[in-house]
């Protein structure tokens, strides 16, 4: 449990610094309609977003409907759900799969919004759309594609599969 708490120092330092403007937005995570749309992303390919246009993720512990992340309160506080009413439907933007889309039990009267079966989360330090900051954060947290999928590499611009990493003497990828 103290590596946990340990782990997790550093990005409370680095999110209490942005100020308050990065509360506010992990407050904001639910909605009426939860619209989840496809967007693209100039770095990531197509990836899930919010109706609000902020990046949705999946954290790597969770499972098929079970949400472990807010079990934890430094992680709940960074990686807020997104929220539906109980009983509402999260709706199909453009590019995404309806039938991909449901709901889990989440506290006080709320749903938490999943796709393929997993819960989405927002990233408290994303504060516009577009942004990706929470991308491969401790190697637990990435972007999700159409299928509902990890995308835990950059896409090449030319549209064609980015090169394997290379690695070093020390045997790190030349990626990191």
């Amino acid at each position: 449990m103290r590596g946990r708490m340990i782990r997790w120092v550093l990005p409370v330092a680095l999110v209490a610094a942005v100020g308050a403007g990065v509360a506010m937005a992990a407050t904001a995570t639910h909605s009426a309609s939860a619209t989840v749309k496809l967007v693209a992303s100039a770095k990531f390919g197509k990836v899930l977003v919010g109706a609000n246009g902020r990046t949705v993720y999946r954290y790597t512990l969770d499972s098929k409907g079970v949400n472990k992340c807010t079990g934890d309160a430094a992680c709940a506080k960074y990686w807020p759900q997104l929220l539906v009413k109980a009983g509402t439907k999260p709706s199909a933007g453009a590019g995404v799969t309806s039938s991909l889309l449901g709901t889990i039990k989440a506290a006080h009267g709320m749903a938490q919004v999943t796709y393929a079966g997993f819960p989405l989360y927002y990233f408290a330090g994303d504060k516009a759309s577009g942004q990706v900051n929470g991308q491969a954060f401790e190697k637990e947290w990435y972007v999700v594609n159409a299928k509902g999928a990890f995308v835990k590499s950059a896409v090449s611009s030319g549209g064609a599969a980015p090169a394997p990493p290379t690695t070093t003497s020390g045997g790190s990828s030349a990626w990191a």
